[in-house]
């Protein structure tokens, strides 16, 4: 463990805090991953020609929650707002569980709870990176945050193992109590992780302080600051290409696999393959490439194995194309984007930290999908193939690195000028 320690340039202060950081993230996408095959087996149950569907519901009631969830950031110190959505949802996992094991209403409720879970993991891995980018430095994120993000792929990786050794023996209550379990564990990491760090703007006053504004506030610091914006491009084009590669896996799967036992058990097979990749990248490699490359080489490495699974899939339509396709794609993605991603946050306010964050990792995500999901519907409909939409793909591909890049140099100069106030971005 010390030579680990060493090579990820972990100072002895910091170990404890890494430790919390770490567990945190492995409850949080451990409870995630436990119960989303599940939620995809069940979105195919009406059928594939339905899922741009649900992705629009999915837009409309983020568009609702949105800003039930500024109020509550607004009038609620973190201390008390973070354990509240995570035990909200814990109950609600439970709840589900008994309908769908009991089998009422099984499409209408499967349809729901695909929505609800599309929601509910994009607010807790939002909150949970709020809370890291408010705990952790810039120069810290830069070497911690792989190593922390490598926590989540754990939870990734143990999620998915049982979800595929449960699924057909105790069914899906047994998965969605084992989610809510995870969840309270996570409210006992945060409150560790608290007690061990500091807020980077201020003193320990502004834990127990509310963060104050309007429950549309972060709409409004997006709007007003050019860096949140490029943030709000990266996510769309994020999120465009991996909605257009799931409606094409999921027509794949729907093609090879007839029961929804089946299908669960490929969804956790592949997500089993992502987080041992993952895994991996985290421990070894992403906090020596980072300091090799950089934020902006470190981005890069999304749009290029964007454009490698789009080709992957359109060459091979086939379920091992499916798996190693987005295999790699996902891996790059957490191993390495996503903690070079999180960087890009610590040079924000705490404000913008906590509501436009969450705004660009909720509702501008979800709109990106619902965006898609109608734009893949519509390409076949007009019997355009997979292997033109991946031709296409390539020169946005370079559009989505030149920002990558940008983002990048922006970062690093609003790193050298220190804290600002919201909207001078």
């Amino acid at each position: 463990m010390p030579m680990a320690l060493k090579w990820l340039n972990v100072l002895p202060a910091e170990r404890a805090a890494l430790a919390l950081g770490f567990a945190f993230h492995f409850c949080v996408l451990a409870s995630y991953y436990l119960v989303r095959p599940l939620r995809d087996a069940l979105g195919l149950e009406g059928g594939v020609e339905k899922l741009q569907w649900l992705f629009t519901a999915t837009f409309v009631v983020m568009l609702l929650m949105v800003p039930v969830f500024g109020t509550l950031a607004s009038r609620l110190p973190a201390t008390r707002f973070v354990p509240l959505i995570y035990r909200v949802i814990a109950v609600s996992m439970l709840v589900f569980g008994l309908l769908i094991g009991n089998h009422v209403a099984p499409v209408t409720v499967g349809r729901v709870f695909f929505v609800w879970i599309s929601l509910y993991n994009l607010f807790i891995v939002s909150i949970f990176w709020s809370v890291l980018v408010d705990r952790f430095s810039n120069e810290q994120g830069r070497r911690l945050f792989g190593c922390i993000a490598a926590g989540g792929t754990l939870g990734t990786f143990i999620g998915p193992l049982l979800a595929a050794t449960m699924a057909t023996r105790l069914g899906p209550l047994a998965l969605t109590v084992g989610a809510a379990l995870l969840l309270e564990l996570a409210v006992h990491c945060y409150r560790g992780l608290l007690a061990r760090t500091q807020s980077q703007q201020a003193n320990r006053i502004l834990d127990e302080r509310r963060l104050g504004g309007s429950m549309l506030a972060g709409i409004t610091l997006i709007l007003h600051s050019p860096y949140l914006l490029g943030l709000v491009a990266f996510m769309l084009l994020h999120t465009s290409a991996a909605t257009l590669l799931y409606f094409e896996q999921g027509r794949i799967v729907a093609g090879s696999y007839a029961d929804v036992g089946s299908r669960t058990q490929f969804f956790a097979v592949v997500d089993l393959l992502v987080s041992a990749l993952t895994l991996v990248c985290q421990l070894l490699l992403t906090a020596p490439l980072i300091r090799l490359v950089g934020i902006g080489g470190a981005l890069l490495a999304l749009p290029l194995a964007t454009v490698v699974a789009f080709c992957a899939m359109a060459l091979a339509p086939v379920p091992a194309s499916v798996a190693l396709a987005q295999g790699l794609r996902r891996a790059v993605e957490f191993g390495v984007v996503r903690p070079a991603r999180e960087v890009l946050w610590t040079v924000v306010s705490r404000e913008e930290k906590y509501k436009a964050k969450n705004v660009i990792e909720t509702l501008v995500y979800r709109g990106g999908d619902a965006a898609s999901g109608w734009l893949s519907a519509g390409l076949t409909a007009l019997g355009a193939g997979f292997g033109l939409v991946a031709l296409a793909v390539v020169p946005v591909a370079g559009v989505w690195g030149g920002l990558c890049l940008w983002l990048a140099r922006r970062q690093a100069r609003l790193a050298e000028a220190g804290p600002q106030e919201p909207g001078h971005r």
